[in-house]
Protein backbone atom coordinates (compact mmCIF):
# COMPACT_ATOMS: atom_id res chain seq x y z
CA UNK A 1 0.00 0.00 0.00
CA UNK A 2 1.28 3.17 -1.23
CA UNK A 3 1.36 6.23 1.83
CA UNK A 4 0.61 8.49 -0.98
CA UNK A 5 -3.27 6.77 -1.47
CA UNK A 6 -4.38 8.93 1.79
CA UNK A 7 -3.83 12.48 2.50
CA UNK A 8 -2.21 13.14 6.30
CA UNK A 9 -0.70 15.59 7.53
CA UNK A 10 2.81 15.16 6.54
CA UNK A 11 4.54 14.96 10.14
CA UNK A 12 2.54 12.30 10.20
CA UNK A 13 4.86 9.16 8.99
CA UNK A 14 7.86 11.49 8.69
CA UNK A 15 11.44 11.23 8.96
CA UNK A 16 13.36 13.63 10.81
CA UNK A 17 16.31 14.49 11.72
CA UNK A 18 17.89 16.10 14.47
CA UNK A 19 21.03 18.82 13.89
CA UNK A 20 23.17 19.21 16.98
CA UNK A 21 24.26 22.22 14.84
CA UNK A 22 27.80 22.25 16.89
CA UNK A 23 28.86 19.15 16.00
CA UNK A 24 27.33 18.53 12.45
CA UNK A 25 29.92 20.10 9.81
CA UNK A 26 32.35 23.29 9.92
CA UNK A 27 32.42 25.10 6.88
CA UNK A 28 33.96 28.16 8.29
CA UNK A 29 36.97 26.48 9.61
CA UNK A 30 36.73 27.46 13.24
CA UNK A 31 35.68 24.38 14.70
CA UNK A 32 32.47 24.88 15.35
CA UNK A 33 29.61 23.56 13.40
CA UNK A 34 27.33 26.36 11.41
CA UNK A 35 24.41 27.00 9.20
CA UNK A 36 26.59 26.96 6.04
CA UNK A 37 27.72 23.93 6.66
CA UNK A 38 24.24 22.13 7.37
CA UNK A 39 23.60 23.87 3.97
CA UNK A 40 26.98 21.87 2.64
CA UNK A 41 25.36 18.71 3.96
CA UNK A 42 21.42 18.95 2.53
CA UNK A 43 22.62 16.51 -0.70
CA UNK A 44 23.61 13.90 1.87
CA UNK A 45 20.21 14.65 3.81
CA UNK A 46 18.06 14.26 1.16
CA UNK A 47 20.01 11.09 -0.23
CA UNK A 48 19.19 9.69 2.82
CA UNK A 49 15.61 10.31 2.34
CA UNK A 50 14.63 12.68 5.39
CA UNK A 51 11.27 14.69 5.25
CA UNK A 52 12.66 17.34 7.70
CA UNK A 53 15.25 18.86 9.97
CA UNK A 54 15.02 19.71 13.34
CA UNK A 55 18.16 22.30 14.45
CA UNK A 56 18.75 22.52 17.94
CA UNK A 57 19.25 26.08 19.23
CA UNK A 58 21.32 28.12 17.14
CA UNK A 59 20.18 31.77 18.71
CA UNK A 60 23.12 34.09 20.21
CA UNK A 61 24.20 32.61 23.21
CA UNK A 62 26.79 32.66 25.68
CA UNK A 63 27.25 28.61 25.14
CA UNK A 64 27.22 27.79 28.74
CA UNK A 65 24.90 25.02 27.89
CA UNK A 66 25.50 25.54 23.86
CA UNK A 67 22.66 27.30 22.98
CA UNK A 68 20.03 26.13 25.53
CA UNK A 69 20.84 29.54 27.18
CA UNK A 70 19.27 32.05 24.57
CA UNK A 71 20.42 35.25 25.26
CA UNK A 72 18.64 36.91 21.80
CA UNK A 73 15.78 34.89 20.39
CA UNK A 74 15.59 37.30 17.41
CA UNK A 75 19.08 36.42 15.64
CA UNK A 76 21.79 33.33 14.94
CA UNK A 77 24.68 33.21 16.98
CA UNK A 78 27.58 34.60 14.84
CA UNK A 79 29.57 30.93 15.95
CA UNK A 80 26.60 29.76 13.38
CA UNK A 81 25.96 32.51 10.72
CA UNK A 82 23.50 35.04 10.44
CA UNK A 83 19.77 35.11 9.88
CA UNK A 84 20.42 35.35 6.16
CA UNK A 85 22.21 32.05 6.55
CA UNK A 86 19.42 30.45 8.27
CA UNK A 87 16.46 31.72 5.27
CA UNK A 88 19.13 30.36 2.61
CA UNK A 89 19.06 27.03 4.21
CA UNK A 90 15.47 27.12 4.59
CA UNK A 91 15.14 28.05 1.20
CA UNK A 92 17.87 25.31 -0.32
CA UNK A 93 15.99 22.54 2.20
CA UNK A 94 12.79 23.30 0.82
CA UNK A 95 14.36 23.01 -2.87
CA UNK A 96 14.83 19.59 -1.46
CA UNK A 97 11.48 18.64 -0.15
CA UNK A 98 12.68 19.06 3.44
CA UNK A 99 11.16 20.98 6.10
CA UNK A 100 12.87 22.94 8.69
CA UNK A 101 12.29 22.92 12.87
CA UNK A 102 13.91 25.70 14.86
CA UNK A 103 14.29 24.97 18.44
CA UNK A 104 12.13 26.69 20.91
CA UNK A 105 13.54 27.40 24.55
CA UNK A 106 10.70 29.23 25.86
CA UNK A 107 10.75 27.39 29.98
CA UNK A 108 14.04 29.86 30.54
CA UNK A 109 16.34 32.31 28.42
CA UNK A 110 20.54 32.92 29.68
CA UNK A 111 21.80 35.55 32.51
CA UNK A 112 23.02 37.56 29.67
CA UNK A 113 19.90 38.12 27.90
CA UNK A 114 18.39 42.02 27.92
CA UNK A 115 15.44 41.32 30.23
CA UNK A 116 18.24 39.81 33.04
CA UNK A 117 20.87 42.08 32.99
CA UNK A 118 17.68 44.70 32.98
CA UNK A 119 16.19 42.68 35.98
CA UNK A 120 19.19 42.54 37.70
CA UNK A 121 19.77 45.93 37.84
CA UNK A 122 16.31 46.61 38.46
CA UNK A 123 14.55 46.90 42.14
CA UNK A 124 12.64 44.07 44.05
CA UNK A 125 9.29 44.34 43.16
CA UNK A 126 10.08 45.95 39.66
CA UNK A 127 8.27 44.94 37.08
CA UNK A 128 11.96 43.96 35.00
CA UNK A 129 11.72 41.47 37.74
CA UNK A 130 8.39 40.13 37.38
CA UNK A 131 9.32 38.82 34.06
CA UNK A 132 11.24 36.17 35.88
CA UNK A 133 10.84 33.94 39.22
CA UNK A 134 11.97 36.67 42.02
CA UNK A 135 11.71 36.03 45.42
CA UNK A 136 13.06 37.00 48.87
CA UNK A 137 14.91 34.22 51.09
CA UNK A 138 14.19 32.38 53.93
CA UNK A 139 15.70 32.76 57.16
CA UNK A 140 16.37 35.45 59.66
CA UNK A 141 18.18 37.48 56.68
CA UNK A 142 17.16 35.94 53.46
CA UNK A 143 20.34 33.25 53.69
CA UNK A 144 18.21 30.63 53.02
CA UNK A 145 16.85 29.74 49.49
CA UNK A 146 12.43 30.81 48.85
CA UNK A 147 12.15 27.12 48.77
CA UNK A 148 13.55 23.38 48.51
CA UNK A 149 13.69 22.86 44.96
CA UNK A 150 16.20 21.30 43.13
CA UNK A 151 17.85 21.76 39.67
CA UNK A 152 17.52 19.14 37.09
CA UNK A 153 21.36 19.70 36.64
CA UNK A 154 21.67 18.82 40.62
CA UNK A 155 22.25 21.31 42.81
CA UNK A 156 19.77 23.92 44.23
CA UNK A 157 16.91 25.75 42.00
CA UNK A 158 17.81 28.98 43.18
CA UNK A 159 20.59 31.27 43.16
CA UNK A 160 21.21 34.46 45.28
CA UNK A 161 21.97 38.04 43.46
CA UNK A 162 23.86 40.76 45.17
CA UNK A 163 21.57 44.05 44.81
CA UNK A 164 22.74 47.34 43.74
CA UNK A 165 24.22 47.98 47.16
CA UNK A 166 26.35 46.02 47.43
CA UNK A 167 24.72 43.51 49.67
CA UNK A 168 23.03 39.82 49.47
CA UNK A 169 19.67 40.07 47.84
CA UNK A 170 16.68 38.46 46.53
CA UNK A 171 16.86 34.77 44.87
CA UNK A 172 16.04 33.79 41.61
CA UNK A 173 14.92 30.32 40.02
CA UNK A 174 16.33 27.96 37.50
CA UNK A 175 15.06 24.92 36.60
CA UNK A 176 18.48 24.29 35.18
CA UNK A 177 21.92 25.52 35.65
CA UNK A 178 22.13 29.08 36.98
CA UNK A 179 22.91 30.57 33.96
CA UNK A 180 19.35 30.05 32.72
CA UNK A 181 16.69 31.55 34.70
CA UNK A 182 13.13 30.85 34.62
CA UNK A 183 10.38 33.19 32.97
CA UNK A 184 7.79 33.66 35.10
CA UNK A 185 4.63 32.58 32.14
CA UNK A 186 1.95 34.05 34.78
CA UNK A 187 3.06 37.45 34.06
CA UNK A 188 1.38 38.18 30.23
CA UNK A 189 4.39 40.26 28.83
CA UNK A 190 6.18 36.72 28.84
CA UNK A 191 3.69 35.21 26.73
CA UNK A 192 2.94 38.36 24.18
CA UNK A 193 7.19 38.33 23.99
CA UNK A 194 7.08 34.64 23.00
CA UNK A 195 4.32 35.05 20.53
CA UNK A 196 6.12 37.74 18.75
CA UNK A 197 9.69 35.34 18.79
CA UNK A 198 7.22 32.72 16.75
CA UNK A 199 6.10 34.83 14.03
CA UNK A 200 9.58 36.67 13.54
CA UNK A 201 10.87 33.17 12.81
CA UNK A 202 7.53 32.24 10.61
CA UNK A 203 8.46 35.07 8.50
CA UNK A 204 11.76 33.38 7.62
CA UNK A 205 10.43 30.43 6.01
CA UNK A 206 10.62 28.44 9.48
CA UNK A 207 8.05 25.16 9.32
CA UNK A 208 7.97 24.52 13.14
CA UNK A 209 9.34 24.27 16.43
CA UNK A 210 10.40 21.28 18.61
CA UNK A 211 9.60 23.17 22.51
CA UNK A 212 12.37 22.80 25.08
CA UNK A 213 11.11 21.14 28.26
CA UNK A 214 7.19 22.02 27.13
CA UNK A 215 5.59 20.68 30.66
CA UNK A 216 7.93 23.21 32.95
CA UNK A 217 7.25 26.67 31.56
CA UNK A 218 4.45 27.69 34.48
CA UNK A 219 5.18 26.12 38.38
CA UNK A 220 2.93 26.61 40.63
CA UNK A 221 1.76 30.16 42.34
CA UNK A 222 2.51 29.61 45.54
CA UNK A 223 6.38 27.77 45.15
CA UNK A 224 5.54 25.62 47.88
CA UNK A 225 8.15 23.56 49.06
CA UNK A 226 8.60 20.00 47.58
CA UNK A 227 8.44 17.14 50.15
CA UNK A 228 10.12 14.66 48.09
CA UNK A 229 13.67 16.80 48.61
CA UNK A 230 13.42 16.37 52.29
CA UNK A 231 12.01 12.92 53.38
CA UNK A 232 14.68 11.34 50.64
CA UNK A 233 11.76 9.49 48.78
CA UNK A 234 12.07 11.88 45.37
CA UNK A 235 9.68 11.37 42.29
CA UNK A 236 8.05 14.16 40.58
CA UNK A 237 8.03 17.42 42.02
CA UNK A 238 4.62 18.29 40.71
CA UNK A 239 5.22 22.01 41.79
CA UNK A 240 7.52 22.50 39.69
CA UNK A 241 6.12 20.91 36.15
CA UNK A 242 2.89 20.45 34.56
CA UNK A 243 0.64 22.78 35.67
CA UNK A 244 -3.13 23.53 34.30
CA UNK A 245 -2.32 27.26 33.15
CA UNK A 246 0.81 25.55 30.83
CA UNK A 247 -2.06 25.19 27.77
CA UNK A 248 -2.90 28.16 27.53
CA UNK A 249 0.83 29.15 25.93
CA UNK A 250 0.13 26.18 23.84
CA UNK A 251 -3.50 27.25 22.64
CA UNK A 252 -1.61 31.26 21.67
CA UNK A 253 0.92 29.57 19.97
CA UNK A 254 -1.37 27.14 17.79
CA UNK A 255 -3.28 29.47 17.20
CA UNK A 256 -0.55 31.71 15.38
CA UNK A 257 0.73 28.84 13.73
CA UNK A 258 -2.68 27.24 12.21
CA UNK A 259 -2.74 31.09 10.63
CA UNK A 260 0.50 30.18 8.64
CA UNK A 261 -0.31 29.43 4.48
CA UNK A 262 1.11 25.61 5.50
CA UNK A 263 0.58 25.71 9.26
CA UNK A 264 3.15 25.31 11.28
CA UNK A 265 3.70 22.38 13.14
CA UNK A 266 4.80 21.86 17.07
CA UNK A 267 6.37 18.62 18.81
CA UNK A 268 6.81 18.56 22.68
CA UNK A 269 9.44 17.63 24.84
CA UNK A 270 7.20 16.19 27.83
CA UNK A 271 8.08 14.24 30.81
CA UNK A 272 4.57 13.58 32.86
CA UNK A 273 3.70 10.56 34.55
CA UNK A 274 0.62 9.30 32.63
CA UNK A 275 -0.99 9.04 29.25
CA UNK A 276 -4.15 10.92 30.36
CA UNK A 277 -1.51 14.06 31.48
CA UNK A 278 0.02 13.90 28.26
CA UNK A 279 -2.81 13.60 25.82
CA UNK A 280 -3.55 17.33 27.38
CA UNK A 281 -1.01 19.02 25.72
CA UNK A 282 -2.05 17.09 22.22
CA UNK A 283 -5.65 18.49 22.31
CA UNK A 284 -6.56 19.41 18.75
CA UNK A 285 -6.20 23.13 19.23
CA UNK A 286 -2.46 22.69 21.40
CA UNK A 287 0.78 20.39 20.08
CA UNK A 288 0.56 18.37 17.48
CA UNK A 289 2.79 15.47 18.82
CA UNK A 290 5.27 15.09 21.74
CA UNK A 291 7.98 12.80 22.07
CA UNK A 292 7.43 9.22 23.19
CA UNK A 293 10.62 8.45 25.21
CA UNK A 294 9.53 5.05 26.76
CA UNK A 295 11.28 2.97 23.46
CA UNK A 296 14.49 4.96 24.08
CA UNK A 297 15.02 3.87 27.34
CA UNK A 298 14.33 0.57 27.21
CA UNK A 299 17.05 -2.29 27.52
CA UNK A 300 17.55 -4.90 24.73
CA UNK A 301 14.60 -7.01 25.50
CA UNK A 302 12.10 -8.02 23.66
CA UNK A 303 9.06 -7.99 26.11
CA UNK A 304 10.43 -4.26 27.01
CA UNK A 305 10.09 -2.80 23.88
CA UNK A 306 7.05 -4.75 22.80
CA UNK A 307 5.16 -3.03 25.99
CA UNK A 308 7.13 0.74 25.44
CA UNK A 309 5.61 0.01 21.41
CA UNK A 310 2.45 -0.88 22.84
CA UNK A 311 2.16 2.14 25.34
CA UNK A 312 3.46 4.58 22.75
CA UNK A 313 0.58 3.30 20.60
CA UNK A 314 -1.48 3.96 23.14
CA UNK A 315 -0.82 7.72 23.67
CA UNK A 316 -1.48 8.14 19.80
CA UNK A 317 -5.24 6.44 19.96
CA UNK A 318 -5.93 8.46 22.95
CA UNK A 319 -5.47 11.90 21.20
CA UNK A 320 -6.23 10.90 17.69
CA UNK A 321 -2.70 11.37 16.48
CA UNK A 322 0.60 9.55 15.15
CA UNK A 323 3.41 9.08 17.82
CA UNK A 324 6.93 10.17 17.74
CA UNK A 325 9.54 7.86 18.65
CA UNK A 326 13.16 8.05 19.15
CA UNK A 327 16.03 5.57 19.75
CA UNK A 328 18.42 8.63 20.21
CA UNK A 329 18.82 12.53 21.11
CA UNK A 330 21.57 15.23 22.54
CA UNK A 331 20.94 14.46 26.27
CA UNK A 332 21.27 10.65 26.80
CA UNK A 333 24.25 7.78 25.08
CA UNK A 334 24.10 6.93 22.40
CA UNK A 335 21.86 3.28 21.18
CA UNK A 336 25.14 1.50 19.90
CA UNK A 337 26.80 2.33 23.33
CA UNK A 338 23.62 1.82 24.94
CA UNK A 339 22.60 -1.51 23.45
CA UNK A 340 26.18 -2.46 24.10
CA UNK A 341 26.22 -2.54 28.04
CA UNK A 342 25.19 -4.66 30.00
CA UNK A 343 21.46 -4.78 29.75
CA UNK A 344 19.34 -4.74 33.37
CA UNK A 345 16.17 -6.69 32.43
CA UNK A 346 15.04 -7.02 35.62
CA UNK A 347 15.12 -3.53 36.49
CA UNK A 348 11.41 -1.33 36.17
CA UNK A 349 10.73 1.41 33.97
CA UNK A 350 13.10 4.09 34.89
CA UNK A 351 11.90 7.37 37.37
CA UNK A 352 14.34 9.40 35.76
CA UNK A 353 14.25 8.27 32.02
CA UNK A 354 17.28 10.81 30.81
CA UNK A 355 19.18 9.74 33.60
CA UNK A 356 18.95 6.22 33.04
CA UNK A 357 20.33 6.66 29.48
CA UNK A 358 23.63 7.87 30.44
CA UNK A 359 24.70 4.94 32.08
CA UNK A 360 28.75 4.18 32.32
CA UNK A 361 30.51 0.61 31.91
CA UNK A 362 31.90 -1.75 29.46
CA UNK A 363 30.70 -1.84 26.19
CA UNK A 364 30.57 -4.16 23.47
CA UNK A 365 30.98 -1.88 20.46
CA UNK A 366 30.49 -4.46 18.00
CA UNK A 367 27.47 -6.30 19.75
CA UNK A 368 25.45 -2.56 20.27
CA UNK A 369 26.04 -1.41 16.66
CA UNK A 370 24.44 -4.84 15.54
CA UNK A 371 21.77 -3.70 17.73
CA UNK A 372 21.54 -0.02 16.92
CA UNK A 373 20.61 -1.40 13.55
CA UNK A 374 17.99 -3.98 14.11
CA UNK A 375 16.70 -1.15 16.50
CA UNK A 376 16.62 1.28 13.82
CA UNK A 377 14.39 -1.20 11.59
CA UNK A 378 11.92 -1.33 14.13
CA UNK A 379 11.95 2.23 14.45
CA UNK A 380 11.00 3.07 10.83
CA UNK A 381 8.28 0.21 10.71
CA UNK A 382 6.28 1.92 13.20
CA UNK A 383 3.60 4.04 12.63
CA UNK A 384 4.36 7.61 13.42
CA UNK A 385 7.11 9.99 13.23
CA UNK A 386 10.73 8.66 13.53
CA UNK A 387 12.96 11.15 14.83
CA UNK A 388 16.79 10.48 13.84
CA UNK A 389 19.35 12.07 15.59
CA UNK A 390 22.81 12.91 13.75
CA UNK A 391 25.20 10.20 13.62
CA UNK A 392 23.24 7.54 14.51
CA UNK A 393 22.51 6.36 11.03
CA UNK A 394 26.65 5.85 11.24
CA UNK A 395 26.05 3.71 14.23
CA UNK A 396 28.66 6.16 16.29
CA UNK A 397 28.70 5.26 19.84
CA UNK A 398 29.74 7.28 22.78
CA UNK A 399 32.96 8.63 23.41
CA UNK A 400 33.42 7.97 26.91
CA UNK A 401 37.45 8.56 26.88
CA UNK A 402 37.21 12.76 26.49
CA UNK A 403 39.84 14.17 28.80
CA UNK A 404 38.35 16.34 31.78
CA UNK A 405 39.30 19.64 30.29
CA UNK A 406 37.85 19.67 27.19
CA UNK A 407 34.18 18.71 28.31
CA UNK A 408 31.88 21.55 28.55
CA UNK A 409 28.40 20.03 29.54
CA UNK A 410 26.63 21.74 32.88
CA UNK A 411 26.09 18.27 34.24
CA UNK A 412 29.81 17.13 34.13
CA UNK A 413 30.78 20.96 36.22
CA UNK A 414 27.15 20.82 38.58
CA UNK A 415 28.13 17.44 39.57
CA UNK A 416 31.99 18.37 40.62
CA UNK A 417 33.10 15.23 37.38
CA UNK A 418 30.40 12.56 38.73
CA UNK A 419 28.57 12.65 35.86
CA UNK A 420 29.97 12.50 32.58
CA UNK A 421 27.20 14.61 31.15
CA UNK A 422 26.14 14.74 27.22
CA UNK A 423 29.45 15.62 25.58
CA UNK A 424 30.42 11.96 24.27
CA UNK A 425 26.97 11.90 22.40
CA UNK A 426 27.80 15.46 20.97
CA UNK A 427 31.82 14.79 19.61
CA UNK A 428 31.45 16.66 15.80
CA UNK A 429 30.81 14.03 12.85
CA UNK A 430 33.24 12.04 10.77
CA UNK A 431 32.74 13.04 7.05
CA UNK A 432 36.05 11.92 5.64
CA UNK A 433 38.29 9.13 6.65
CA UNK A 434 41.75 10.69 5.87
CA UNK A 435 40.76 14.32 5.89
CA UNK A 436 41.86 16.38 8.57
CA UNK A 437 39.45 16.38 11.18
CA UNK A 438 37.77 13.34 9.32
CA UNK A 439 36.35 16.52 7.19
CA UNK A 440 33.95 18.21 9.80
CA UNK A 441 36.70 21.24 9.25
CA UNK A 442 37.30 22.56 5.79
CA UNK A 443 40.43 22.16 3.81
CA UNK A 444 43.26 24.21 5.22
CA UNK A 445 41.57 24.75 8.69
CA UNK A 446 43.86 25.15 11.42
CA UNK A 447 41.42 25.13 14.12
CA UNK A 448 40.66 21.86 15.89
CA UNK A 449 36.91 21.25 16.81
CA UNK A 450 35.09 22.02 19.89
CA UNK A 451 35.07 18.81 21.08
CA UNK A 452 37.85 16.64 20.27
CA UNK A 453 37.10 13.48 17.65
CA UNK A 454 38.81 9.86 19.01
CA UNK A 455 40.88 7.91 15.93
CA UNK A 456 38.74 5.06 15.82
CA UNK A 457 35.86 7.50 14.01
CA UNK A 458 37.44 6.50 10.82
CA UNK A 459 36.02 3.74 11.14
CA UNK A 460 32.46 5.65 11.39
CA UNK A 461 33.11 7.93 7.99
CA UNK A 462 30.55 8.91 5.87
CA UNK A 463 32.87 8.62 2.62
CA UNK A 464 33.68 5.13 4.32
CA UNK A 465 29.69 4.25 4.69
CA UNK A 466 28.81 5.59 1.14
CA UNK A 467 30.90 3.15 -0.32
CA UNK A 468 29.79 -0.27 1.25
CA UNK A 469 25.93 -1.46 0.77
CA UNK A 470 26.65 -3.31 4.04
CA UNK A 471 26.83 0.01 5.61
CA UNK A 472 24.31 1.41 8.49
CA UNK A 473 24.32 4.54 6.20
CA UNK A 474 23.13 2.52 3.59
CA UNK A 475 20.88 0.31 5.28
CA UNK A 476 19.22 3.38 7.25
CA UNK A 477 19.04 4.95 4.21
CA UNK A 478 17.63 1.88 2.44
CA UNK A 479 14.76 1.74 5.23
CA UNK A 480 13.38 5.25 5.05
CA UNK A 481 12.87 4.80 1.08
CA UNK A 482 11.26 1.65 1.35
CA UNK A 483 9.65 2.89 4.75
CA UNK A 484 7.19 5.07 2.40
CA UNK A 485 6.53 2.25 -0.38
CA UNK A 486 5.59 -0.93 2.52
CA UNK A 487 4.09 1.49 5.23
CA UNK A 488 0.84 3.75 4.72
CA UNK A 489 0.59 6.11 7.86
CA UNK A 490 -2.85 4.60 8.75
CA UNK A 491 -1.33 0.74 8.50
CA UNK A 492 -1.82 0.07 12.16
CA UNK A 493 0.78 -3.00 13.81
CA UNK A 494 -1.14 -6.23 14.56
CA UNK A 495 1.09 -8.10 16.65
CA UNK A 496 2.63 -11.51 15.62
CA UNK A 497 2.51 -14.23 17.83
CA UNK A 498 6.03 -15.90 18.02
CA UNK A 499 6.87 -18.90 19.42
CA UNK A 500 10.37 -17.51 20.65
CA UNK A 501 9.81 -14.90 23.67
CA UNK A 502 12.64 -13.38 22.49
CA UNK A 503 11.56 -12.67 19.03
CA UNK A 504 9.33 -9.77 18.68
CA UNK A 505 6.93 -9.12 15.50
CA UNK A 506 4.24 -7.11 13.59
CA UNK A 507 2.69 -6.40 10.68
CA UNK A 508 1.49 -3.30 9.26
CA UNK A 509 -0.26 -3.23 6.31
CA UNK A 510 1.15 -5.97 3.28
CA UNK A 511 4.54 -5.72 5.31
CA UNK A 512 6.16 -7.11 8.64
CA UNK A 513 8.69 -6.59 10.58
CA UNK A 514 10.44 -8.96 12.98
CA UNK A 515 13.66 -8.12 15.61
CA UNK A 516 15.22 -10.72 16.60
CA UNK A 517 16.26 -10.22 20.93
CA UNK A 518 18.08 -13.28 21.44
CA UNK A 519 21.22 -15.26 21.50
CA UNK A 520 20.00 -17.88 18.57
CA UNK A 521 19.09 -17.81 15.53
CA UNK A 522 14.76 -17.64 15.03
CA UNK A 523 12.88 -19.17 12.43
CA UNK A 524 10.12 -17.11 10.16
CA UNK A 525 7.51 -19.13 9.31
CA UNK A 526 6.65 -18.52 5.27
CA UNK A 527 3.10 -18.08 6.09
CA UNK A 528 3.88 -14.53 7.37
CA UNK A 529 6.77 -13.89 5.96
CA UNK A 530 5.95 -14.90 2.42
CA UNK A 531 8.98 -12.45 0.87
CA UNK A 532 11.53 -11.36 2.90
CA UNK A 533 12.74 -7.54 1.44
CA UNK A 534 15.61 -6.40 4.02
CA UNK A 535 18.09 -7.43 6.91
CA UNK A 536 19.78 -6.14 9.11
CA UNK A 537 22.54 -9.11 8.95
CA UNK A 538 24.09 -10.60 6.36
CA UNK A 539 24.08 -8.05 3.83
CA UNK A 540 20.70 -6.18 3.73
CA UNK A 541 18.64 -9.04 2.65
CA UNK A 542 16.52 -12.00 4.72
CA UNK A 543 17.27 -14.48 2.39
CA UNK A 544 18.65 -17.71 4.04
CA UNK A 545 16.19 -20.57 4.25
CA UNK A 546 16.69 -23.37 6.59
CA UNK A 547 16.07 -26.56 6.08
CA UNK A 548 12.14 -26.51 5.89
CA UNK A 549 11.81 -23.12 3.83
CA UNK A 550 11.38 -21.25 6.52
CA UNK A 551 13.65 -17.90 7.01
CA UNK A 552 16.38 -17.91 9.47
CA UNK A 553 16.64 -14.49 11.52
CA UNK A 554 20.21 -13.65 12.66
CA UNK A 555 20.87 -12.94 16.70
CA UNK A 556 20.39 -9.56 17.84
CA UNK A 557 19.42 -8.76 14.17
CA UNK A 558 15.60 -7.30 12.46
CA UNK A 559 14.11 -7.90 8.68
CA UNK A 560 11.23 -6.47 7.06
CA UNK A 561 8.79 -9.03 4.87
CA UNK A 562 6.31 -8.09 2.34
CA UNK A 563 3.30 -10.30 2.98
CA UNK A 564 2.33 -9.55 -1.23
CA UNK A 565 4.48 -9.81 -3.95
CA UNK A 566 3.51 -6.44 -4.87
CA UNK A 567 4.69 -5.04 -1.53
CA UNK A 568 7.64 -6.15 -2.42
CA UNK A 569 8.21 -5.51 -6.11
CA UNK A 570 7.07 -1.49 -4.43
CA UNK A 571 10.19 -1.52 -2.21
CA UNK A 572 12.51 -3.12 -4.73
CA UNK A 573 11.67 0.09 -6.83
CA UNK A 574 11.87 2.12 -4.11
CA UNK A 575 15.59 4.01 -5.12
CA UNK A 576 14.12 6.98 -5.07
CA UNK A 577 12.40 8.16 -2.22
CA UNK A 578 9.07 9.22 -2.70
CA UNK A 579 8.33 13.00 -1.93
CA UNK A 580 4.36 13.20 -1.30
CA UNK A 581 3.16 16.33 -0.13
CA UNK A 582 0.42 14.73 2.32
CA UNK A 583 -1.24 18.19 2.79
CA UNK A 584 -2.70 19.54 -0.64
CA UNK A 585 -2.27 17.89 -4.09
CA UNK A 586 -0.11 20.75 -5.27
CA UNK A 587 3.87 20.13 -5.36
CA UNK A 588 6.02 19.24 -2.35
CA UNK A 589 8.40 22.29 -3.33
CA UNK A 590 5.24 24.55 -3.56
CA UNK A 591 3.48 23.22 -0.55
CA UNK A 592 7.21 23.20 1.68
CA UNK A 593 7.45 26.33 4.25
CA UNK A 594 5.35 29.55 4.10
Amino acid sequence: MNASSTRRPWWSDAVVYQIYVRSYRDASGDGIGDLAGIRAGLDDLDRLGVDAVWLNPCYVSPQRDHGYDIADYFDIDPAYGTVADLEELVVAAHDRGIRVLMDLVANHCSTDHTWFTTALASPPGSAERARFLFRDGRGDAGELPPNNWQSVFGGPAWTRVVEADGQPGQWYFHAFDAGQPDFDWRNPEVAHYFEGVLDFWFAKGVDGFRIDVAHGHVKSADLADWPGADDGTGGHNYAMWDQPEVHDIYRSWRSLGDRRPVPAYFVGEIWVPSIDSLAAYLRPDELHQAFNFDLLVQPWDAGRMRAAVTAGLAQGTAVGGAPAWALANHDVHRAATRYGQEQHLGAPDPTDMIAAARRTGPVDVELGTRRSLAATFLLLALPGTAFLYQGEELGLPEVFDLPDDARQDPIWLRSGGVELGRDGCRVPLPWSTDAANFGFTPPGSTAEPWLPQPDWFASFAYDRQRSDARSMLRVTGDLIRMRKHLFAPTDEVVWIEHPDPHVLAFRRGDAACAVNFGEHAARIPQEWAAQPIIASAGGGSADDPGSDGDILLEPDSAAWFALDPAAADAAARGGAHPRVDTDSPSSHRDTVGA
